[in-house]
């Protein structure tokens, strides 16, 4: 069976919405972070912080995109990004989904990407677990 965690976008958040576009410059933006990192650390950390490459499927690339695992321990993660109606106002969203071919690798790595990805908007994130984490100031 899949799973799902999703990234809302709520009062607090830097931004209101993010485009499948800026979801890939965000997950780039972590591997240039990791990669720096390792530069710093004299160690190749970008490929094992990192370990996919970013596919699309021809004539979905506006739906959807996919995280293809470039070792043999991780397989797919996918992303989508929609909206939805919560207390008479419009939320929109990032979905992360795991196939059910998916590794717990890419359960981890999905986890680790739910959290830069919600922590660096301020949105609030709901893991794949069903906790949910707070980054967006809440009074």
């Amino acid at each position: 069976m899949s799973q799902s965690a999703y990234i809302t976008f709520v009062e607090g958040s830097t931004v209101t919405e993010m485009s499948l576009e800026d979801v890939k410059q965000s997950l780039l933006h972590y591997k240039e972070q990791t990669a720096l990192t390792g530069k710093q650390l004299d160690w190749d950390y970008a490929e094992a912080a990192f370990p996919y490459t970013i596919e699309t499927r021809p004539g979905e690339e506006k739906q959807w995109f996919y995280l293809k695992g470039a070792l043999p321990r991780y397989k797919y993660i996918l992303f989508g990004v929609g909206s939805r109606v919560e207390d008479d106002q419009e939320r929109h969203y990032i979905q992360i989904v795991l196939p059910e071919e998916a590794t717990h690798g890419d359960k981890a790595k999905g986890n680790e990407l739910c959290k830069y990805i919600a922590r660096s908007n301020k949105a609030q994130l709901r893991m794949f677990n069903g906790r949910t984490f707070y980054f967006n100031p809440r009074k």
